[in-house]
């Protein structure tokens, strides 16, 4: 046992994990309550409700560390920051408030768009964007 006010190294080396358990549990809840793609800015935001002394910097590498293990997708629109969301969602468009700048999931896709290609293209994928005013700035 260590002396009031040290802590042993097994104790130390435990907190670092546990710190970034917290904070990524703060950061995966803020996905959940938004329900929506998150600018870095915006989980920054969401995620200090649960863990005040969260940063930028410690968000940002989560972000990285949970798109590199399949656990996050980037949403990625003209001239944007990138923003992310949950991965697992089945194909799926965005549309973006042009007055708020909030971006929000659209599960309807328009179909195979193989036939606005010019004769002899591959379409391999697509990503539709739509724009226009959300509910809240449209009231």
């Amino acid at each position: 046992m260590s002396p009031p006010g040290r802590t042993d190294a097994a104790s130390a080396a435990r907190r670092p994990a546990e710190r970034a358990t917290r904070q990524r549990a703060a950061i995966r809840a803020a996905f959940d309550r938004a329900a929506r793609p998150l600018l870095a800015s915006e989980l920054l935001a969401l995620a200090q409700r649960e863990v005040p002394g969260l940063v930028l910097a410690t968000v940002y590498r989560n972000l990285k560390a949970m798109t590199a293990e399949g656990e996050l997708r980037t949403v990625q629109l003209p001239g944007e920051n990138p923003r992310y969301e949950l991965a697992g969602h089945a194909h799926h468009h965005h549309f973006q408030c042009t007055r708020c700048q909030r971006v929000f999931d659209v599960h309807a896709c328009p179909g195979d768009l193989a036939r606005l290609a010019p004769p002899g293209f591959v379409v391999e994928d697509h990503e539709l964007t739509l724009y226009g005013r959300c509910q809240r700035c449209s009231a």
